[in-house]
């Protein structure tokens, strides 16, 4: 059997950037030519690559694991999931097959992040903890939980989180038309399917669980919600990563306001861009009268009046947060952000596109075009990219009107460094966001003041 490898396989063998091997193809004719695969995402045949890094003085490591990985890469893709499944190794080496699993079909099995689950994680505990849309098992497997139960309606990757948690209780079956899960759990995880327009809507539209309101049929974010509330104990915990949009549509705005108004409704944190985290609990007693809504991870500071959202639109979205006072807007315009210590010596220069060739992986960084780059947080920080983008394009010539930005020079620096500039990005960030809305409540009191709507103290 043929063992076939990929770009990014081969990167990691030789243990440089994806983009020195697209350097090696460009530059070497006798580099070897693909077997399979896509024009974007070739294949090679192992053998040819080993021998033509032998050939050209490569140092390279082919471990057992790395190898029994493209023994698995030579079955069609639609059967990786199974033989994977069917793989008998060791924990360890499982791990890493899965690992390389995800990787390879990151968009089809859409995996969360691992610093997305590190944030939901924070927010739950419990002894008993249940996943009802568990996938593969990663928000599980993560849990510190005692009991764990899980429900997957993919037989194979049920299989998958089954050979991964071998003490967990994994049901096989569609958690939201047939639930199997019959405990009731301290927390309830969850990173479901999104936009599923076939969710169940017209043979569950007397379902017991909608007790905030039958969700309507483009809002099955709101259906796993309220599935996920019926899942806990009295009191017990939910966290949920949902779309950014589930917090604003219209047509969910009943649901919202019934969650809101009974209490369940804890936070809404943005953990990365167009992502939010619904935090909820199964409610007991009285409502509270504010919630946090946060634009990154953060201490739960109930910074928003509930009073002040049960509005026409019952709008949700972090970024709407209410009561900011005036002198944060000062402060803002008047306190610099510490940017990192100019170096004496210029850093070596990358370009935009080579940074991201090097770290493929989940991570959605959006351009100031609305272009989105997925990476590896591990190997770019997200704030240092979507900082450099939006560089790229604020020193765009005056009359430009095309601008490739993935040829834009960068510095080329280790994640340490990245970090620390991504932080500074970060701040510019705020302040800029700040003075927009300080502009925008200058703009409406000099209208206010016009039609006599406000008027001088």
């Amino acid at each position: 059997m043929d063992e076939t490898v990929s770009a990014g396989d081969i990167a990691r063998l030789a243990a440089v950037g994806r983009a020195a091997v697209s350097n090696w193809r460009r530059r070497f004719e006798d580099f070897p030519s693909p077997v399979g695969g896509t024009a974007s995402s070739p294949l090679y045949l192992l053998r040819d690559v080993e021998v033509w890094l032998k050939r050209n003085g490569k140092a390279f490591r082919v471990s057992p694991a790395e190898r029994l990985w493209t023994q698995l890469r030579t079955h069609d893709d639609l059967r990786l999931g199974e033989a994977l499944a069917n793989t008998e190794t060791d924990d360890e080496t499982f791990e890493f097959l899965h690992a390389r699993y995800l990787e390879a079909h990151s968009r089809l099995l859409n995996p969360t992040p691992p610093e997305v689950i590190e944030a939901l994680l924070a927010t739950t505990d419990g002894d008993t903890v249940i996943d009802p849309a568990c996938g593969t098992g990663s928000l599980l497997k993560a849990s510190k939980a005692r009991n764990k139960i899980g429900q997957e309606i993919d037989p194979v990757s049920a299989v998958i989180a089954r050979r991964r948690m071998p003490d967990a209780q994994i049901i096989t079956g569609d958690s939201l038309r047939h639930n199997g899960i019959a405990h009731k759990a301290d927390a309830v995880i969850c990173d479901p399917p999104w936009h599923d327009r076939t969710w169940g809507h017209e043979e569950l539209v007397g379902d017991a669980r909608w007790t905030y309101g039958l969700p309507p049929r483009g809002e099955p974010e709101l259906a796993w919600l309220q599935h996920c509330l019926s899942l806990t104990k009295p009191g017990g915990l939910v966290a949920v990563l949902l779309p950014s949009a589930a917090a604003t549509r219209r047509p969910g705005k009943r649901i919202r306001g019934n969650l809101l108004r009974t209490g369940a409704i804890r936070a809404i944190i943005t953990v990365t861009p167009g992502r939010d985290l619904w935090l909820l609990r199964n409610p007991t007693g009285r409502a509270p009268e504010h919630i946090a809504l946060l634009q990154r991870p953060g201490p739960l500071d109930p910074n928003t009046r509930v009073i002040d959202l049960l509005d026409d639109d019952v709008d949700l979205s972090p970024t709407r947060r209410t009561g900011t006072d005036a002198t944060e807007y000062i402060n803002a315009v008047f306190t610099p952000p510490t940017l990192p210590e100019l170096q004496a010596v210029a850093p070596p220069m990358t370009t935009i596109g080579d940074l991201i060739r090097t770290a493929p992986g989940t991570h959605p960084v959006t351009s100031p075009t609305g272009a989105v780059y997925e990476i590896d947080p591990r190997k770019i920080d997200p704030d240092f990219l979507e900082g450099v983008l939006k560089a790229a394009f604020a020193r765009t010539p005056t009359g430009s009107t095309r601008l490739d930005v993935k040829r834009t020079q960068v510095p080329s620096l280790p994640l340490a460094e990245q970090r620390k500039y991504g932080q500074a990005f970060h701040q510019l960030k705020e302040a800029e966001e700040k003075l927009n809305d300080a502009a925008e409540l200058i703009r409406i009191g000099y209208a206010g003041l016009l039609q006599g709507q406000i008027g001088p103290r």
